[in-house]
């Protein structure tokens, strides 16, 4: 998988790609995810982080008589036929 292309604004003042690098550190160990757009704003001896993450993909995960699973790719016939015959309910 390719890296995200990250979009990178410094307003206000100058930063190095060190401390540019420390702030995107900061930030995706805070939230673990990836940093999409990081806008800084220098303010003196304080910067302001504006910023919004990578969205992470969902997998749904279904619940059938106690199993607790992602995916039926290991299920046999009749846990498969179970799940195909069940009542569904939309959102």
């Amino acid at each position: 998988m390719e890296d995200p292309i990250m979009t990178i604004n410094v307003e206000g003042g100058e930063l190095s790609k060190k401390e540019i690098q420390a702030y995107i550190d900061y930030i995706q160990d805070k939230n673990h995810q990836v940093v999409d757009e990081l806008t800084i704003t220098v303010d003196g001896e304080y910067v302001d982080l504006n910023y919004t993450l990578v969205p992470v993909p969902f997998e749904r995960i279904r619940r059938i008589t106690g199993y607790l699973v992602g995916t039926m790719d290991r299920w046999n016939d009749a846990k498969k036929a179970e799940e195909r015959d069940r009542v569904k309910h939309s959102l």
